[in-house]
């Protein structure tokens, strides 16, 4: 069943997370995670149609309390950041103050706020309150339960998937589209079979955080709920939706998972500064599709959608998530469209350049199916092959045949 176009589906709203207050996550000029990111894709998205009518709610999120950020961090941690906040003591060792993560003024506000999106997102949609919620400020996938890492202060995602847990959730299915590997929710849930995490990124031997090998498949406790498909550099659209669609469906139906949370860092688009894969708009659209259609299939449409990466601020990043919000509110938006007038009126009198005339690249995404077979020779294919060797068998899955 196709679930990627069409008019809005009936039933509760579709939720989008979005104030002005989301804008204080922002570690300064000149750092690749500007919260610019997020304002012209939020400006793209309105002035496209996507956050008006019926079926939308837009919503602003509170502040995680600390307690609730302990469900996931270490109460030393939380307690650095406070410092840190009020007075710009940094904290090294825990990764605060660093060239990746500085101290920025509201710095545990802005996080806790991030966290209060992702919590407040899940729990709206585990309860029924909404069917899908998206919310692009978050999607820190990097903080561990002690420090800071790669941008990120506090875990969102690890946050969001503990309060599932603590409503009922039984099983969780997370996949990260991030060029970067997903480390920190793989860290967090590494030993806990209800949590299925799925990273599909550049190989960490050219970035960072040099971890996501295909023999990462979790603890003793929970052996293959960690899938890792680590990509060749220079990966596009035709390989990177091949080794999805060779992985991902597979293993989600056999975990059977009740929601499904995502994280669509934009970093693996070929105009991304800071990563070396080649995707285009319509390719990561066409992943976001998929996605959605999975929560649809195998989890009674509970999709929680969260941002993350991705630093070509003008010309990527918002096409990649205001496709991410038309998906969601079930009025995707055709490549070809073209880029509104205000919109690119607004980036001209910003910063002095053009944006993208369309909201495409132009390209059509054709991967050839895993069932075709298999090549040696190929740097994709190889690393598909190691993933479905390493996980396939806990799931009681024939790494060559299903």
């Amino acid at each position: 069943m196709q679930h990627g176009g069409g008019d809005a589906h009936p039933g509760p709203p579709v939720r989008v997370v979005w104030s002005e207050e989301m804008l204080r996550y922002d570690f300064g000029h000149g750092h690749p995670m500007t919260s610019e990111r997020l304002e012209l894709t939020v400006r793209l998205a309105a002035e496209l149609g996507l956050l008006d009518g019926p079926g939308v709610e837009l919503v602003g999120a509170g502040r995680a309390s600390d307690a609730q950020l302990e469900t996931v961090h270490e109460a030393a941690y939380v307690a650095a950041v406070h410092r840190a906040d009020a007075d710009g003591t940094p904290d090294v060792l825990r990764g605060l103050g660093t060239q990746d993560t500085p101290v920025f003024a509201g710095m545990h506000e802005a996080s806790a706020r991030a966290v209060a999106g992702t919590v407040e997102s899940a729990e709206a949609v585990w309860t029924g309150r909404a069917s899908h919620a998206v919310n692009v400020t978050g999607g820190l996938h990097h903080a561990m339960p002690g420090g800071a890492s790669g941008f990120c202060v506090y875990n969102d995602v690890a946050v969001g998937i503990r309060r599932l847990l603590e409503l009922g959730a039984e099983r969780v299915a997370y996949v990260d589209v991030d060029a970067h590997h997903g480390d920190g929710v793989q860290e967090v849930f590494w030993d806990d079979p209800r949590v299925l995490t799925v990273s599909l990124h550049e190989t960490g031997q050219a970035l960072f955080p040099g971890t996501g090998h295909a023999r990462e498949t979790g603890g003793p406790h929970a052996d293959g709920t960690a899938v890792n498909v680590a990509l060749p550099s220079r990966t596009g659209d035709a390989g990177w939706l091949r080794a999805f669609d060779a992985v991902v469906p597979a293993v989600l139906r056999e975990f059977d998972p009740q929601v499904l949370v995502t994280q669509h860092g934009c970093d693996a688009h070929r105009l991304d500064p800071l990563t070396s894969l080649r995707m285009s708009v319509e390719g990561l659209l066409a992943a976001t599709t998929r996605l959605h259609d999975l929560a649809h299939d195998l989890c009674g449409g509970r999709w929680v959608a969260l941002g993350g990466g991705g630093y070509a601020v003008i010309d990527a990043v918002p096409r990649v998530w205001a496709h991410l919000v038309g998906v969601a509110v079930h009025r995707p938006v055709d490549p070809a469209t073209p880029v509104p007038a205000a919109w690119q009126a607004m980036v001209e009198d910003r910063f002095g350049r053009s944006g993208p005339a369309r909201m495409g690249d132009g390209t059509t995404p054709d991967p050839v199916p895993w069932s075709r077979g298999y090549d040696p020779a190929d740097d994709v294919d190889r690393a598909v092959r190691a993933t479905r060797a390493a996980v396939f068998p806990a799931w009681g899955l024939d790494p060559e045949l299903d």
